[in-house]
């Protein structure tokens, strides 16, 4: 910050000094007649400040006492000492107006406030109250007093405790409850599946996110993560290509409803256990209509999206016994929409970090189906880790239905709960009253380790029991991850 004219702040001298009584800060002296005289100046540091030492009783007929300013109604006369440092503001001897006191322009062409008044609003300049020529004056003001400017930083990191910034993302519940809220007033004649929401919701939070997009950002690089046997495996693409990804493999559940194939028809077939998805990701990066606008692929994803949500809620209840095959396994209808919903916000988290923007959690209720589907596949996945030779054998086997080794998985945070693993086979009932071990993990990180974000070594879950079941929980759920 500058100082007035140039000018720094009285010295010791200054202030001992009888003769420098009136005298204003970056003004020079004055004699005690002069500062009455011609009043505060406008833009001196210290501009209002009244001095140690009082000025001189005036003599009766001194324009301080008449209530108008030195030289009045004299024009011939020559102007008052130091006028060159700036228009002085009258001040009237017992009454004052220190809101609106303008008496010239000045060099800077903005109306001239009193100090004090200036001072009295640098709160309101704070909380951005003011109104424009306001803020033009306390601005063109700060870069003169010193004081003042200090004063402002103050209150604007008063301010900024007081109210911190607002996020731009809205609340990702706000849709839902827009949502119940209308739904509760009017009931929908044909009401969306409850475990079809979760995948409503997630496509209409990325396509919020795409609608905004720049050109240049569809193409921004994207890696994607996920593990294979152990291993994690990466594949780099764009922004589009994520997007082309999801509308290829989610055209595994838009056939099984009868709808058109994004892929045109084009037979696709697994190039391996499981690689369903992957085949059919990358016969579309292969195809000529990955070569399309972004624009066109994001409006393809979009209605095909809404066509399967249209014709489950349409269906209704019989739809959900239909079966969608990923290669080596099958889902159930209803469970392969909650797992198009995971991968759509897995998927949408790695858009909004290639293009460096923060994504919000699902709703509570959605994530908590979505930790369940997690949970009910641990026991089958196990099972097949131990076919492939990734897992140890199991320590004992038994009769169908029969309790067997548990171990208790604990998932907090919003969407969390309970589920208890049965270790030794799929087809054993879980034993919560004596399990072996027991795992803890937060929701959202529960989420990225199934979707191959997080090694399992890496997870930060709090662990108690059989490490080796422990481990074997942790590895099964990071395999429940693919391309």
């Amino acid at each position: 910050m500058t100082r007035g004219h140039g000018q720094g702040p009285p010295g010791p001298e200054d202030r001992d000094d009888p003769d420098a009584a009136g005298a204003a800060p970056g003004c020079g002296r004055r004699t005690a007649h002069d500062e009455t005289a011609h009043g505060e100046t406008a833009h001196g540091e210290g501009a209002g400040r009244p001095s140690r030492i009082p000025p001189q009783r005036p003599q009766a007929g001194h324009p301080e006492q008449t209530g108008r300013p030195e030289h009045a109604g004299q024009p011939d006369q020559p102007p008052p000492p130091h006028a060159e440092d700036g228009p002085a503001v009258p001040e009237q001897h017992g009454r004052r107006d220190d809101r609106y006191e303008r008496e010239s322009q000045g060099h800077t062409g903005l109306p001239v406030y009193d100090h004090n008044v200036l001072k009295s609003l640098l709160g309101a300049w704070a909380l951005a109250a003011c109104s424009a020529e306001e803020t033009s004056a306390i601005e063109a003001h700060l870069t003169d007093c010193a004081g003042c400017a200090d004063e402002a930083l103050r209150l604007r990191d008063a301010v900024g405790l007081l109210h911190p910034e607002d996020s731009l993302d809205l609340d990702p519940m706000l849709r839902a409850r827009v949502l119940e809220r209308c739904l509760d007033r009017r009931p929908a004649r044909i009401p969306i599946p409850e475990w079809a929401s979760p995948y409503d919701a997630e496509t209409a939070r990325l396509d919020a996110l795409l609608r905004d997009m720049a050109d240049a950002e569809w193409q921004a690089p994207v890696r994607l993560r996920w593990f294979e046997e152990d291993e994690e495996a990466r594949r780099d693409t764009t922004v589009a290509g994520v997007l082309g990804h999801l509308l290829a493999v989610d055209g595994l559940v838009a056939t099984v409803l009868g709808l058109d194939d994004p892929l045109g028809g084009a037979a696709v077939q697994p190039q391996g256990p499981g690689t369903f998805p992957t085949s059919r990701t990358e016969a579309y990066w292969r195809s000529p209509a990955a070569d399309r606008d972004p624009s066109a692929v994001r409006e393809a994803w979009r209605e095909q999206g809404h066509s399967m949500v249209r014709t489950v809620s349409f269906a209704g209840r019989p739809s959900a016994g239909f079966d969608v095959s990923y290669g080596d396994f099958t889902l159930p209808l209803r469970d392969a929409f909650l797992d198009r919903a995971f991968e759509c916000w897995v998927h949408a988290g790695d858009i909004a970090e290639a293009v460096d923007y923060p994504y919000e959690l699902p709703s509570g209720d959605h994530l908590n189906l979505m930790v369940d589907l997690a949970a009910r596949q641990l026991p089958g996945t196990i099972a097949g880790r131990r076919r492939a030779g990734l897992s140890p054998p199991p320590r004992r086997l038994g009769a169908a239905g029969a309790p067997g080794r548990t171990l208790h998985l604990e998932v907090e945070g919003s969407g969390g709960g309970h589920w208890y693993i049965p270790l030794d086979s799929p087809a054993a009932a879980p034993s919560p009253q004596d399990p072996v071990a027991h795992v803890a993990l937060d929701g959202a990180e529960f989420c990225q380790l199934a979707a191959g974000h997080v090694a399992p070594q890496d997870a930060a879950a709090g662990q108690d029991g059989d490490r080796e079941a422990i481990r074997d929980v942790l590895f099964a759920a990071a395999s429940l991850s693919r391309l």
